[in-house]
């Protein structure tokens, strides 16, 4: 797609509603055992080691991966790749 083929469908799409998640980690546990283990101050531990690359997904399609920052007193991402296809 050339630039201006870029720019008329960016055009076209610019209030297109898109979900945009940061996948911190996933965890399968079943409906008991669940319940066994949320309540408040659980820790229940994600198949994700620590300072691992976050995945950002658009619309459940992964995009990106990225790293946690802060940002002031909010919570942020910084993008470190492009992921072609899933």
């Amino acid at each position: 797609m050339n630039e201006p083929d870029v720019k008329r469908l960016e055009t076209l799409l610019h209030d297109v509603p898109l979900e945009l998640t940061v996948e911190l980690g996933r965890i399968r546990l079943s409906l008991a055992e669940l319940a066994g283990r949320l309540g408040p101050g659980s820790i229940i531990t994600l198949d994700k080691l620590t300072g691992a690359p976050l995945d950002v997904r658009i619309n459940s399609r992964l995009v990106a991966r990225a790293e946690a920052v802060a940002v002031g007193d909010r919570c942020a991402i910084r993008i470190l790749e492009i992921v072609e296809k899933e």
